[in-house]
């Protein structure tokens, strides 16, 4: 209400406005519904965090910082998955699906192993999602010979390298090309984002 007062130039406080809602039970509209992208089992075993905030690497391809996002269209909700690189602080790997399946995760992953190759240890940290801590998942880390790193619960930092690219991802490319029609539109743009 306060935008819109603005927008037809009518001078009025932020807080006055709040505070004449409140009192005539007014509530601003709510688009969709919100979305969680972790989902996390509370009883399930868990890898140590080994990465423990320190989000440093003295190499490509030795610590990889993974999440999920999500963006909504018009023809419902469009999921995408990032791996970075904590070194280069490149996205080296990504995947966009109609669904938040351990499959999105893993297809991000393959992306990587593809094309990614080293000799040393390798380190993967993610958050506790479902998708990062599923049997299919961990399984595929350890046939490559990769380390899982979950963070604690409650831990707003414990994946923040993914996070800030996610926010960056949100601010260049979500924010300024929305609304977003399809899938194909949000898959197009992140594709040409990242390259």
């Amino acid at each position: 209400m306060w935008k819109a007062l603005q927008r037809q130039a009518i001078p009025a406080a932020r807080g006055t406005v709040a505070r004449l809602m409140r009192q005539l039970g007014l509530r601003g509209v709510v688009r969709g519904q919100r979305v969680r992208t972790t989902v996390a089992d509370r009883t399930a075993q868990r890898p140590d965090d080994l990465v423990q905030r320190a989000f440093t690497a003295h190499r490509p391809n030795v610590l990889w910082a993974a999440d999920v996002t999500y963006v909504a269209t018009w023809r419902g909700v469009v999921y995408v998955a990032f791996v970075i690189d904590v070194c280069s602080r490149r996205i080296v790997g990504w995947r966009a699906a109609r669904s938040m399946r351990t499959d999105l995760a893993l297809d991000a992953l393959a992306v990587v192993l593809r094309d990614c190759e080293t000799d040393a240890s390798r380190v993967h940290q993610s958050d506790r999602s479902s998708q990062y801590v599923s049997i299919r998942y961990t399984e595929r880390l350890a046939a490559a010979g990769i380390e899982a790193s979950v963070g604690r619960r409650g831990d707003a930092c414990v994946n923040a390298l993914a996070d800030t690219a996610i926010g960056l991802f949100k601010t260049e490319v979500l924010h300024h090309g929305g609304p977003w029609r399809s899938f194909d539109d949000v898959e197009y743009a992140t594709l040409a984002w990242i390259a």
